[in-house]
């Protein structure tokens, strides 16, 4: 770039043009919602495991990991994709918050199939432990990787389980929202893993007997097909043999949806603008 003079002769550098600002492919997003996703299934299907097969831990130890899996796969992908990780959140974004509608359905598939391929790992981990409790693979494991209205063990039917999902996760996507919203009072940037994370903790202890808190398509049915592909053939059905996958799929959709829009309308427009130019515009 050639040199040129100023006013007092001297010869001055030309300015360097300014970078061109950082903008995530649509691969690079999907990548970050499997990978987000797939860490959440490490932890949280293989606390259950653990529980349920080893013996070690209890109902507490599981809501723990649930939420430190959250928190950490949120870590892992939040600055390329927003750490979406559940297809409840991306529908509710989509008709709340702005989010591309053309990308619900891919971010949905990807973090379906980090949940599915994690499952697998689980399931391989544990493959010794299930074989000597359970080795007719049977509803007294299916628990493992995927919900069951009750738990598989309280009289819960799935009218039950339904209203429990559209509850969790109407609560869920709620407090998400608030919790990242910059015209509210939002932790700083990287606490806020930590307290979605906790968030999700506090469902689990105080949602999580009537399905097992699932509040999450992605995290119920992957690991639902991937025991399935392991041979788990009622993994579809629930203890009474009745077919229950849907549950945690249309539930959690349903939840979202009225969680995103009871924040939207009946508080975020409460809020203060952000900036003097919002100030102006409102």
């Amino acid at each position: 770039m050639p040199k040129t003079a100023s006013a007092t002769g001297r010869t001055t550098e030309p300015p360097l043009p300014s970078p061109r600002p950082w903008v995530p492919t649509l691969a690079g997003e999907l990548a970050a919602e499997f990978f987000g996703t797939f860490i959440l299934i490490l932890f949280g299907v293989g606390v259950v495991a653990q529980v349920v097969a080893g013996g070690i831990g209890d109902h507490d130890s599981i809501t723990w990991a649930w939420g430190f899996g959250v928190m950490l796969g949120i870590f892992a992908a939040g600055r390329i994709s927003g750490a979406h990780l559940n297809p409840a959140v991306t529908v509710a974004l989509a008709a709340f918050q702005g989010f591309a509608w053309k990308k619900v359905l891919p971010y949905s598939l990807a973090q379906t199939a980090g949940a599915f391929v994690a499952a697998l790992i689980v399931r391989w981990n544990y493959t010794d432990l299930i074989a000597v409790v359970d080795p007719g693979h049977t509803i007294k494991t299916q628990g493992i990787f995927s919900t069951l209205p009750g738990n598989g063990t309280l009289p819960i039917g799935q009218g039950g389980a339904l209203r429990d999902q559209i509850i969790g996760t109407a609560i869920l996507v709620f407090l998400v929202f608030a919790i990242t919203d910059t015209r509210n009072s939002p932790p700083l940037a990287n606490l806020t893993p930590l307290f979605v994370g906790l968030l999700v903790v506090a469902i689990g202890m105080a949602w999580g007997t009537l399905d097992g808190y699932a509040i999450n398509p992605a995290r119920d049915f992957g690991p639902r097909l991937a025991s399935f592909v392991t041979g788990y053939g009622g993994a579809f059905k629930d203890q009474n043999g009745d077919i229950f996958f849907w549950v945690p799929i249309v539930g959690p959709i349903i939840g979202g949806l009225v969680g995103g829009g009871l924040y939207k309308y009946g508080l975020q427009r409460f809020l203060p603008p952000n900036t003097p130019v919002e100030a102006k515009e409102l």
